[in-house]
């Protein structure tokens, strides 16, 4: 009984798995910030004259290219470092905590249902926190797209988010902050839950390691990015679109889905599919790759043991 207190006692403090949580996402920001404006590029782009701006991902990478220089698929670095600084850090340190508690409380890992209910709750309270991040690198990204006399020009991410509060108010920083929730939760729900489930069915034919982890995400990649993309679209129209005399663009989530639809297709909706995809797959790779590791880190050199637990 006292060996078994011990060990319990030495776990992560709580604060500690905001920081690790947060810095496994912003290492992972790094590497697939490229595919991200891709994606946001082709999901804004609704055309012009019926003709499409980009005809595939591979048209928009080329485009952006030869048109804007190879540093700018990284606009809006700043932002997206930001937005893992605060929405990474608030899903994974809630999630994180909710599944110590469960497992400390009915002494077993949570179940599918369990897991999913956790994640959306740790999905809502991290885009709550990242919203006003999420909203300065939609615009950052976007922003050479524009004709220069409509450009924003923001500096960084600091700057950004100061002169929307100035130009447009304190709640902008929230502006398409609902789809950005519901989405969110989606993407939880399904992410978290289903990379367990399928790291646990592919233990069947593979050894724990980095091949386990990449299936096992992009598998799981693949049915969030489904799932989610409407809500993302409609989230990043929503908070790219400009005021007109008091007038937006779009009153909502669902009156971005219903004029996409009738305008430009149901299938518009996933538009930006590819980039996405190969986004959110390895961006999930890295960051349960790079949050295992740093839990594994700190146990042993902080803890000063080397069995770091069941992980996530």
């Amino acid at each position: 009984m006292v060996l078994l207190y011990d060990v319990e006692k030495k776990t992560i403090p709580n604060f500690m798995k905001y920081v690790i949580g947060g810095t496994a996402g912003m290492l992972g920001t790094c590497i697939v910030q490229p595919l991200d404006l891709v994606k946001t590029r082709m999901q804004i782009s609704a055309g012009k004259g019926g003709a499409k701006e980009y005809s595939s991902s591979i048209d928009c990478i080329a485009k952006v290219f030869k048109s804007e220089g190879i540093l700018a698929f990284y606009n809006g670095l700043s932002a997206g470092l930001l937005r893992q600084a605060t929405y990474t850090t608030g899903r994974m340190g809630v999630y994180q905590m909710e599944i110590e508690a469960y497992r400390n409380k009915y002494q077993q890992a949570p179940k599918v249902l369990a897991s999913m209910a956790m994640g959306i709750f740790a999905g809502a309270c991290g885009a709550l926190v990242g919203n006003p991040a999420e909203v300065s690198l939609i615009r950052m990204m976007s922003d050479n797209r524009l004709p220069a006399d409509q450009r924003r020009n923001y500096k960084n991410v600091g700057d950004a988010l100061v002169r929307i509060v100035k130009e447009e108010g304190l709640f902008a920083l929230w502006r398409g902050c609902l789809p950005t929730v519901g989405r969110a939760m989606i993407v939880n729900m399904v992410q978290l839950a289903s990379y367990s489930q399928f790291k646990g069915y592919f233990k069947r034919f593979m050894d724990e390691g980095l091949g386990l982890h990449i299936c096992a995400s992009m598998c799981s990649g693949l049915l969030t990015t489904i799932a989610s993309m409407p809500l993302d679209m409609a989230k990043t129209r929503i908070q790219q679109m400009k005021v007109i005399d008091g007038k937006a663009e779009y009153s909502g989530a669902t009156d971005v889905i219903i004029k996409v639809i009738r305008n430009e297709g149901f299938f518009s909706l996933w538009k930006g599919f590819t980039p996405y995809l190969c986004r959110l797959g390895p961006h999930t790779v890295f960051a349960f790759v790079f949050l295992e590791q740093l839990n594994k880190a700190y146990y042993k050199y902080v803890l000063g043991q080397e069995d770091s637990g069941p992980g996530i």
